[in-house]
């Protein structure tokens, strides 16, 4: 890119410092067929354009979030802005990052120069038309950069016309938002229910109370593989940068190997300062089953010693379905954990900071999902159970638009919303990676459909931060960010109690004697 377009030359009554000091510096840049420029002052800088995070709901000229050196940057298209054609970034693509309160990155097709402009050469904008809308410039360039005419474009004013409701967060990061529900309803029904974690094992299903899980990630990039290890210890990974050692279920259980792939996950369970990831096939559901659909193991199956892990079974559809459910106490006692942790011993022999429980407080746990392209977050606390979607969802005559149907949930009906329609992303085909998550709203249970349900995931706070407000209905649903800039991913969270405004649940409310 040039530093100037022109040769600088004073007249002989000035100096050159008089001259630079009466002259402006501007940016200029190419959007479709015209050429405009910005002044240099609010210009942080230039870069290319980077992968962006779609937000639902925001304004059609954004094309998303972006992580720049652990800042969250708003990435705005100004082709979109004006109107003009989607066209694929080159290699001439540039977004310009501009601070006028709140940086914002604004893609142009191409950085033409930065030339200094003394004042005669800037002219008004009153008789000025083009594509453009005057009231966006604050004037024009004349034989400037090698062009005749250039527009300078006021960023201050184009960005309080597109994002009307944007205020400039605050530094600091973002509170923790409140659960959904109601606790003492939920403290009533705790006694007589059970919360599990389902997973899948060589087309069996298990589950763990979801008390004892810590956490649920996707299978790392790299496993370091440890010589002279168990074959069911599959090696370790750095989880926050802790080492957590892998144990294979399938060799848990001598059932053949399986090559890991993306819908493997690893369960993290604890008891104490201890920790062990467990690699399963698939992680199912979030189940909240009735305690007297949970029994003993029979006598006749129930196994000593190393082969203890499977406590109870669970009767679900009526005795169709069975979940055998693991006791992690079981597990730690079990010779192949014992020697999955005995490895990390011998990789660090002393870790003094292996109780880790004083951090929990500076941790937010959350269930990440899938919608479209990305990643949401909501309180764990806040999910009362997932489910698989079934074949068919029973429609309601005169229902809201945006109820997709109602399904019977262990004897009660259950309002299902589409969440694709909600946050107007184009509709997709059901599949079987699709989930329900069950939340509950002002004492009505309701379904919200998502395309996947990834991992629970547990984040510093310290990387949770306030999302640009770009759009009131944006803003009140997407109030906050997660940027995990080492692991190049952005979570969007989700503010539960805000997924239905009060029209949309007292719709809810009385569907609930359909």
């Amino acid at each position: 890119m040039n530093q100037t377009t022109r040769e600088i030359t004073p007249t002989p009554e000035e100096s050159l410092a008089d001259f630079l000091s009466a002259a402006r510096q501007f940016v200029t840049f190419v959007v479709g067929q015209e050429v405009f420029a910005v002044d240099m002052a609010p210009v942080q800088e230039i870069i290319r354009v980077p992968a962006v995070v779609r937000v639902p709901l925001a304004p059609y000229s954004l094309d998303g979030l972006a992580s720049l050196r652990g800042q969250v940057l708003p990435i705005i298209s100004l082709r979109r802005i004006f109107a003009l054609d989607d066209q694929p970034h080159d290699d001439a693509t540039r977004a310009i990052v501009i601070d006028n309160g709140q940086p914002m990155g604004f893609v142009v097709d191409r950085v033409a120069s930065v030339v200094s402009v003394e004042p005669d050469r800037i002219d008004g904008v009153q008789d000025i038309r083009t594509t453009v809308d005057s009231e966006l410039l604050t004037g024009i360039l004349r034989d400037t950069g090698g062009y005749a005419m250039v527009m300078v474009l006021d960023f201050a004013r184009l960005m309080a016309r597109e994002f009307a409701t944007m205020t400039v967060p605050a530094p600091h990061r973002a509170q923790a938002t409140g659960t959904v529900g109601h606790e003492d309803d939920a403290e009533e029904s705790d006694s007589d229910e059970l919360q599990l974690v389902s997973f899948s094992v060589a087309e069996q299903e298990y589950a763990i109370e979801i008390a004892g899980v810590n956490e649920i990630v996707q299978i790392p990039d790299a496993i370091v593989h440890v010589p002279n290890a168990l074959p069911h210890v599959l090696g370790l990974m750095t989880l926050r940068e802790r080492l957590l050692p892998l144990v294979s279920l399938r060799g848990l259980f001598n059932l053949p190997p399986r090559t890991l792939d993306e819908k493997s996950r690893i369960v993290v369970i604890t008891l104490g300062a201890m920790a062990v990831g467990l690699v399963t096939d698939s992680v199912s559901e979030v189940l909240r089953v009735a305690a007297n659909t949970v029994d003993a193991m029979p006598t006749l199956l129930a196994r000593e010693g190393d082969l203890s892990d499977i406590c109870r079974i669970c009767r679900l559809q009526g005795g169709k379905r069975l979940v055998s459910i693991i006791a992690p106490e079981n597990l730690f006692r079990h010779s192949i954990v014992r020697e999955a942790l005995k490895t990390v011993e011998a990789v660090v022999p002393d870790n003094p900071d292996d109780d880790d429980s004083s951090g929990h407080e500076d941790e937010e746990q959350v269930v990440v999902f899938q919608l479209a392209s990305g990643e949401f977050g909501v309180p764990i606390d806040s999910v009362q159970e997932i489910v698989r979607v079934p074949d068919e969802l029973t429609h309601v005559p005169r229902s809201p638009d945006f109820i997709e149907g109602v399904i019977n949930l262990r004897g009660s009906v259950l309002p299902v919303i589409d969440q694709r329609k909600r946050l107007n992303l184009p509709v997709r085909e059901r599949n079987d990676r699709q989930r329900i998550m069950v939340f509950q709203f002002n004492g009505v249970r309701t379904g919200l459909i998502v395309d996947a349900v990834t991992e629970v995931l547990k984040i510093p706070r310290q990387f949770i931060c306030t999302a640009p407000h770009l759009s009131g209905e944006q803003t009140r649903l997407l109030g906050r960010v997660a940027n995990l800039e080492k692991q190049r991913r952005m979570i969007q969270l989700i503010d539960p109690s805000r997924l239905l405004n009060e029209g949309d649940a007292a719709s809810l409310d009385s569907m609930g004697g359909y």
